[in-house]
This record gives structure tokens, sequence and C-alpha cells, in this order.
């Protein structure tokens, strides 16, 4: 998982000033793909009100930002609602044009997933509309595992459409605690985590 040098310098925590730039990362991915499964691009608004969301639940988002701009983001958000599924979480990550094969997305989701390690968190799953052999291959070479698919599930463009699951163990399958809140801290100690093995 070898990264362009400083790359990982330029991963940061998301701030409600991130909203807007978020938005149009994410909109021509509902607009223009199947990726998202999503009809409407969310605006500015409802993009702050999604990050304020995954972030009062403790639970990380980040973003890639060079030269004042950022260019890409990945967050974490409960995989189910049941008490007993509260140790996993589905990752979401996106990447502007700007930013495509330069070990953003690496970057980004070695952030996080140190994040939620460092937080206690089990298992981290990835879903991806099929065929994406783009990110396919960004979560495998991530240590993602193959799942399963659900065939057919969403209906886009005039399409139906599947949707491939891959998961990562982050924690020893043993008796968990309960997750820690991701805060300042644990950003902190995730920069020198990355720093000692980058």
């Amino acid at each position: 998982m070898a990264e362009p040098v400083n790359v990982s310098d330029k991963v940061r925590v998301a701030r409600a000033a991130d909203a807007k730039a978020i938005a149009e990362i994410y909109a021509p991915y509902v607009r223009d793909t199947v990726i998202s499964f999503e009809y409407e691009a969310p605006d500015e608004a409802e993009m702050a009100r999604r990050l304020a969301k995954v972030q009062a639940a403790g639970l990380p988002w980040l973003v890639f930002e060079e030269a004042g701009e950022v260019l890409g983001y990945a967050y974490a958000g409960a995989h189910r609602e049941r008490a007993a599924y509260r140790w996993a979480v589905d990752a979401g990550i996106y990447i502007g044009p700007k930013a495509h094969r330069r070990g953003v997305g690496r970057a980004l989701y070695r952030h996080l997933f140190a994040a939620l390690t460092l937080q206690g968190y089990h298992r981290v799953y990835g879903g991806i509309t099929l065929p994406n052999a783009a990110s396919v291959g960004l979560h495998e070479a991530c240590g993602f595992k193959p799942i399963g698919i659900y065939p057919e599930v969403g209906f886009k463009f005039g399409r139906w459409h599947g949707v491939g699951w891959w998961g990562l163990d982050l924690t020893a399958s043993s008796v968990p605690e309960q997750p820690a809140a991701f805060t300042d801290s644990t950003f902190a100690d995730v920069k020198r985590m990355v720093g000692s093995v980058g």
C-alpha cells in the first residue's frame, strides 16, 4: 500500500465549511453514474447535515485537501441499527476527478481504518455497484475480501443493478468493549500511527 510522498499529510478531519466541496465531488457520482443509487444530488446544506450526523454519532469523516482544495473524502456510517451490529460500519469514499490514481483513496482509507481500529470497531464493509473495476481494485488493495452480491437490488437509468459487498477485519474476534467516539485526540493518534508505518 505504498503512497506518493507526503500524500498522507493532506488528510484531515472534515469541517462544516467543507460541505460545499464535498457536495460538488459527490454530485457527478449521482448525476452521471450508478456508483450512487441516489437520484438527486444533495446540496451543500444537505451535505452539511449528513456530515454533522456522522460526526455526532462519533464516527470519522475525513477529507483530502491539497493547496486549499478538497479533492476527496471518506467516512464511516453504522452498518445496521440493531444493537448487536454496533461494532460494524460501512465505509464510503468519493474522489474528485483531479485526484484519481494518485494514492488519495488509499491515504483516506488508511486513516479511516486506523481511526476505526483505535475506536474498537470490528469489521468495515464496502458496497460497490457492479461492474466497477476501479473501486473493487481499491478495496482489495486495502485488504477487503469479497463476501457476496445483491443482484438487481437498485434501479437507476432504466436498468437494474447489482451491488457487491466486501469486508475487512479491523480487530480480533474477541469479546468487545463499546466502541469509543472519534475525537481530535483519536485523529492525533491516527496521524502518529500512520506516520510510524508510512
